[in-house]
Order: C-alpha cells, then structure tokens, then sequence
C-alpha cells in the first residue's frame, strides 16, 4: 500500500516558479492568459465600488456572490490585513452577448467561475491553506439564483471581485499594469480575478 503524501502548509515561504507555471497550464483551460503573483497592499479598496454595485448592477441584492451578501468594505479590510500576497489572474474573452442573459454567456460565466476555483483548490493542496478566491465574474452556478434561500453550491460559493470594494483599475495601476473599457459590445477583453494567497 502506497503512502499517502503529506503537504506542509506554506508559511509565507514564496511560490515557486514551477507552481506558477502549472497555475498558468491549468488555467488556459478556462480562458486564463496569465498569473501574476504579487503583495496585498497594492490592492485598492474603495467604497466608491460598493456603491456601483448597489446602484449599477442588477445582481445587487439577488445573488449570494454580490452585496448586501458579501462583506461590507470596513469588513473586506480586515480580512485583507490577514494576508499578504496574492495572484491575480488574467483572462481574455469575447463575448457579443454581454449585455444578454443568454446561455452561451452564462456558460462563459461558467467557465470562469470554474477555472478560479479549480486554481484556488491547486493551491490549497500544495499546502497554502488560506488560499481564498474572489472571481472576476458575476456568479453563474445557477440559472436563477436561490438568494436568500440557501446557496445550491455553497462549496463553490466565492464574491466577485468588485464585490469585495476592490477598485480594479485601480489595483492593476499599483501593479504597473494597465486596461481600458472596450466602447463595443463584440470587443475582445480582459477580465480578473485574485486569489488571496497567504
């Protein structure tokens, strides 16, 4: 009988060029481009975010990955203060049905969901055992979501990254990146996600 292996949990120790690397190959399979580690205090909180989310969007108060069911900014920074790195990941995508509820973009939707969660899953069985997902897109498990019934997948269950009050744009120029807004509907564009690290 073969010995099962023992993973030590990561203390802060790195990530290692050959983990990024199998982060990077499990990740083109759900559309993922790159994946860049990098500290938390470059993330940029803002209320302004939140109040996009409550007043722009309409999965506000629908949705168990989006306000009011995920965590209050005030909240958000001090579970960020528990953490200090993390990895954001880059995706590329079309999507001509963007402004539709159509299938081919909830499958898309999907995909992405899937693709962080899968990631954040690799990472905690190489012993990073605070490896937490926020999902560069608004939760599509669900055809109609349960909100506030009980979540269908409450194992898959992770707020998008806006609705963590995380300004984006924002985010990427602390890192020394930059993204634009496309200005039409069958652009393609990027997308991210973050997955707290440790």
């Amino acid at each position: 009988m073969q010995t099962p292996k023992v993973v030590a949990f990561k203390t802060n120790a790195g990530i290692s060029h050959d983990l990024l690397k199998g982060l990077l190959e499990k990740g083109e399979k759900y559309g993922l481009t790159a994946v860049f580690p990098f500290g938390v205090d470059k993330i940029m909180l803002a209320e302004w975010v939140h109040l996009k989310c409550r007043y722009g969007c309409n999965k506000f108060n629908t949705n168990w990955c989006c306000p009011p069911a995920t965590p209050s900014p005030e909240k958000v920074r001090k579970i960020i203060e528990e953490y200090t790195t993390a990895i954001l990941l880059v995706g590329t995508k079309n999507c001509p049905d963007f402004y539709l509820n159509s299938a081919r973009k909830r499958a898309a939707q999907v995909k992405c969901w899937k693709g962080t969660l899968s990631l954040e899953r690799m990472l905690f069985m190489e012993g990073y055992y605070k490896a937490f997902s926020l999902v560069g897109e608004c939760c599509a498990l669900c055809k109609e979501c349960a909100y506030p019934g009980d979540c269908r997948f409450p194992q898959e269950k992770r707020p998008s990254v806006e609705s963590f009050s995380i300004d984006v744009i924002g985010t990427l120029k602390n890192l020394g990146a930059t993204s634009k807004v496309q200005s039409h509907v069958g652009a393609t564009y990027n997308y991210y996600g973050i997955i707290l690290l440790e």
